[in-house]
């Protein structure tokens, strides 16, 4: 199943090998062959040929050779009918499809794809012309942005109105709908999705348009940010802002940068690092690392110092292993972001990222720059505490490397050092937590035995439910509960939350890992719509409870009992990636996922 020989035979003989080829390095014309630089390899001299007759190309150095598809599929990391697709809209080849249910299928995503470039190509529009857009122009000014990189990255500005959009467009609601760039409100009125913010187009690593994120201007009222939710082409937890721009930067210099704003990702670029990516309103995840891992093995992050060093680092160590990755951080000075540090100091941002460090190696030194090495007892301390983070790294050879580094610092024996830390690896480590059903979810989260630390709680979906549950009770309280949180920290703050009323008292009352993050969630505001929040929660909660359900049904001997079940979490699960999700369908999830598990609500 697939394209059409015949299709793809066309795209082979209506392709211009040296045309194509052209726009990644420099040809010349020696004889009749074309040759330049590899665009495969670094070479300072030029074996790569090219055979405009045959269509074919060759490289002695590095061996890469082929046709036209080929050179797409290993320049732009796309599979063959991406390739054949991407040549084809080159050509002005009509595509079919062996499967006729997939021919219907891509031309519908190429009819949404097409729906939002002309949506981006609006908005770009409407910021730079109309009137209604001068003070998203000041804004931008005032944040740096010069004419040009406007235009570069296709800013837009949404207008604060109900449908100008939808007006322009012209698209069936469902189109619109699907797409992620309206939905029919509660009055039955077209709407559009984004009003009144300015738009950073995201684009997939081909360069097309899948989503947007927004920003409010800073006097306006709403949430901050405002992303395009999941739909048929975007998925925010794939989605990489500035993929498609950074991805020769990344190949060229073996190493890309990871950040967490579009603004970030200008930033690194107006200060002479071309290869940054952000995350889409979500913490880094193993999709991520999969699309990245394709054009280099070595991946930065640069995010806030602090949250960088207390990331799950079981989660980075795995993706290590598994994946083959190296993970680095960049130290940024405090309370400095790279969009800032691209303005004022843009040498020292080239240099942080120039001085990255291993992922424990930035963890150890964090620990270590808050240590007092002038005393005995301060130099314990120190080795306690960074043997505690070295301890969670699953490759004996490295800790072992960081043991001895510790042991002269702390001027402590590295045998006695080794001892220390094995005492500390064989502690009893707490529960990662699995989503508990039945009576024993009601049950208060066990505290963790033994002298080790509830682990750090990063950035993502349940953080935001404890940022929900502080700064708006009325809608969290008595909706969810603790059971729902598979972080052992996210766990217990939560029920401290619920056990002791105020975020005042619960700090007070929990353990120190706990009170930190409360604390820390107390003084931060909630810029995201309260039922968008529930949506992700109950969403990411409800896709393990599906999986759970269908291992169970595969080895149960009555599987026709799950059938329900499923099938109903199946198609809520789908009605929350649409734009504007109803708040009804949402607590249904919710009140499902608290109060059951195993069969849905009566409504359903």
């Amino acid at each position: 199943m697939g394209i059409l020989d015949e299709d793809v035979a066309r795209v082979r003989d209506t392709t211009d090998i040296v045309a194509l080829i052209a726009q990644y390095t420099q040809l010349k014309r020696v004889g009749q062959r074309w040759t330049g630089l590899c665009p495969f390899h670094a070479e300072k001299s030029p074996s790569f040929s090219v055979n405009d007759t045959d269509g074919l190309y060759h490289c002695f150095g590095c061996k890469a050779s082929g046709d036209a598809i080929t050179f797409v599929r290993e320049i732009e990391h796309l599979d063959f009918p991406g390739a054949v697709e991407f040549l084809a809209g080159r050509a002005g080849v009509t595509l079919r499809y062996s499967d006729r249910e997939e021919g219907e299928g891509r031309k519908r995503q190429a009819r949404l794809l097409d729906l939002v470039e002309r949506a981006a190509a609006w908005y770009h529009d409407r910021l730079r012309n109309s009137p209604d857009a001068a003070p998203a122009r000041r804004y931008l000014r005032s944040r740096g942005f010069e004419r040009d990189e406007v235009e570069r990255y296709r800013l837009g500005w949404a207008p604060d109105d109900w449908d100008q959009l939808a007006r322009h467009l012209r698209a069936t609601p469902e189109d619109l709908e699907a797409a992620g760039l309206g939905f029919t409100n509660r009055a039955g009125r077209q709407q559009d999705f984004f009003r009144g913010r300015v738009l950073f187009p995201i684009t997939d690593e081909r360069g097309r348009t899948i989503g947007f994120g927004g920003r409010k201007l800073p006097d306006a009222e709403g949430a901050k940010y405002q992303n395009s939710r999941d739909n048929v082409l975007y998925n925010k937890s794939k989605a990489l802002y500035g993929l498609d721009r950074a991805k020769a930067g990344i190949v060229q210099a073996n190493e890309v940068v990871v950040c967490e704003g579009y603004t970030d990702v200008i930033g690194f670029d107006r200060a002479g690092v071309p290869r940054a990516v952000a995350t889409c309103g979500t913490a880094l995840t193993e999709d991520h690392v999969r699309a990245l891992k394709r054009f280099s093995r070595r991946i930065v992050l640069s995010y806030d110092a602090d949250e960088a060093g207390q990331s799950a680092a079981e989660r980075v160590y795995a993706w290590e292993q598994a994946h083959e990755i190296s993970v680095f951080v960049v130290a940024l000075p405090a309370g400095a972001d790279p969009d800032e540090l691209a303005r004022s100091d843009p040498e020292r941002l080239r240099a942080a990222v120039d001085e990255a460090r291993p992922f424990l190696s930035f963890r150890v030194e964090r620990v270590m720059a808050g240590a007092d090495l002038a005393t005995p007892e301060g130099r314990a301390r120190a080795a306690d505490a960074s043997l505690a983070v070295v301890a969670e790294h699953p490759d004996a050879i490295v800790r072992d490397q960081y043991v001895m580094d510790l042991a002269d610092r702390c001027r402590v024996a590295p045998d006695q050092m080794r001892e220390r830390l094995e005492q500390v690896r064989r502690a009893p480590r707490p529960d990662p937590g699995d989503r508990r059903r039945g009576p024993e979810r009601d049950a208060p989260p066990e505290e963790p035995s033994g002298a080790r630390r509830l682990p750090p709680l990063a950035d993502g979906v349940e953080r935001e439910a404890l940022r929900l549950r502080i700064h708006h009770p009325d809608i969290a309280a008595g909706t969810l509960d603790p059971g729902m949180f598979r972080h052992p920290t996210a766990r217990a703050a939560f029920a401290a939350l619920d056990e002791w009323g105020s975020p005042a008292r619960a700090i007070e009352e929990a353990p120190p890992e706990v009170a930190e993050v409360l604390a820390g969630l107390a003084v931060e505001t909630l810029d995201t719509d309260p039922t968008d929040v529930l949506a992700r929660f109950a969403s990411e909660l409800g896709r393990r409870v599906l999986t759970e359900l269908e291992a169970e049904a595969r080895t149960s001997a009555d599987p026709l009992a799950y059938v329900e079940v499923v099938s109903w979490l199946k198609v809520t699960l789908d009605h929350l990636r649409r734009p504007n999700a109803d708040v009804e369908t949402v607590m249904q999830l919710v009140a499902f996922l608290r109060e059951d598990g195993d069969r849905p609500p009566e409504a359903g």
